[in-house]
């Protein structure tokens, strides 16, 4: 049956080749199919080449895995103030008071990672001076940084000090207050310097050499300041730390030499659970306030702290007492205490609600008490 089906075919085909009008059909519609496959081909070499030109523009709109832009980080964080706040000096109501709102800080920060060891950092400090009422920009932090391993992070440049940095990790509410060094001015968040730390978990240290006059001054100075931390975590969130610090804090000139060095040594014990923050921290510094005067000087002081988010709110409170100068007015004390009320109102941004008061006096010719009431925010980007 095949065999003829295909002979009747073979037939046909040349009785078609045998007749000149056939051919002729043939050929036209053969030239007429040429025609609109060379015309397909055409469209599709387009479409192609169309299709090749957006992979390339949506290459060139698109950073590159390990571009300039994903190895760069912009954020900032601000500390807002909307408050009431009465000053009373022996009694009497003194400046500062009423009602105020204070954008106290404002950094901005652009953080570069080159590779994976070396990375760059600059942050600014926005803030307010009261004694000449105008706005001054600083720079905050700037560093480059090396990462050779967990316990070898180098910094060069005005970066985080191994003390207050930490205690305000630990507390959590800086927009709230300053910690205690740092309120009583026995101490800076950032300097000038050299810097190695790391942490393994279990343990973390960090060592600075700085020029000792804080981050808002980097001129030098005759000599180096040394502030150094180590701290131990025995069990998740618990952390028990040291610290000390030894310099001139960038008071000693050629014009002006330096009569005595300053000293602290710090202590803190934190904890972290559950939502749970409980602390405490403890200062003893000497001459911190007398470097360049005759007259010699001690401070000491404690601080304790708890707070509880409990998702929708947290409650925190703080009591501070200080013996600002134990050798040359050893009846004054800093009592200082907050308590208040927070609320992350979204991703990045926390309202508190707080009632602060802060107190120093002698019992003869010092009682300055400062009371506030309002509303602080923090906002992180």
């Amino acid at each position: 049956m095949h065999t003829r089906i295909l002979a009747a075919t073979i037939a046909a085909a040349l009785a078609g080749l045998s007749s000149p009008n056939a051919r002729a059909a043939d050929d036209a519609a053969l030239a007429a199919l040429r025609a609109e496959l060379a015309g397909l081909q055409a469209k599709v070499a387009a479409l192609e080449a169309d299709q090749a030109q957006q992979v390339e523009a949506k290459a060139a709109a698109t950073p590159a895995a390990g571009s300039w832009t994903e190895r760069t980080k912009i954020g900032g964080t601000m500390f807002a103030t909307l408050s009431h706040r009465q000053t009373s000096d022996g009694g009497e109501r003194v400046d500062p008071a009423g009602f105020g709102l204070d954008v106290k800080r404002f950094y901005l920060t652009v953080d570069h990672r080159f590779d994976d060891t070396w990375a760059a950092n600059l942050t600014t400090d926005f803030s307010y001076i009261a004694n000449d009422g105008t706005t001054q920009v600083f720079v905050k932090k700037a560093y480059l940084e090396g990462r050779f391993g967990p316990l070898a992070t180098f910094r060069a440049g005005a970066a985080n000090m191994p003390w207050v940095p930490l205690v305000e990790d630990w507390y959590g509410y800086r927009f709230v207050e300053n910690v205690l060094v740092d309120r009583l001015k026995f101490g800076t968040s950032t300097d000038w310097g050299l810097h190695l730390g790391g942490d393994s978990g279990l343990f973390n240290y960090q060592a600075s050499v700085v020029n000792g006059a804080g981050y808002k001054n980097p001129s030098p100075s005759g000599s180096v300041d040394i502030e150094a931390r180590i701290g131990v975590q025995p069990i998740d969130g618990l952390i028990l730390a040291a610290g000390g610090y030894s310099g001139r804090l960038g008071k000693d000139s050629e014009a002006q030499p330096a009569l005595h060095s300053a000293r602290r040594y710090d202590a803190m014990v934190g904890w972290k659970h559950a939502g749970l923050r409980l602390g405490a921290e403890w200062f003893r510094a000497s001459n911190w306030k007398n470097v360049a005067t005759a007259a010699t000087d001690s401070a000491s002081g404690w601080s304790a702290w708890a707070s509880h988010d409990f998702g929708p709110a947290a409650v925190f409170a703080r009591y501070d007492r200080a013996r600002p100068s134990r050798d040359l007015d050893p009846a004054l004390t800093d009592v200082y205490w907050n308590a208040g009320v927070s609320f992350p109102v979204t991703r990045g941004i926390r309202l508190a609600l707080a009632y602060k008061d802060g107190r120093q006096r002698n019992g003869a010719n010092v009682d300055l008490h400062s009371r506030e009431i309002g509303a602080w925010g923090e906002v992180k980007f």
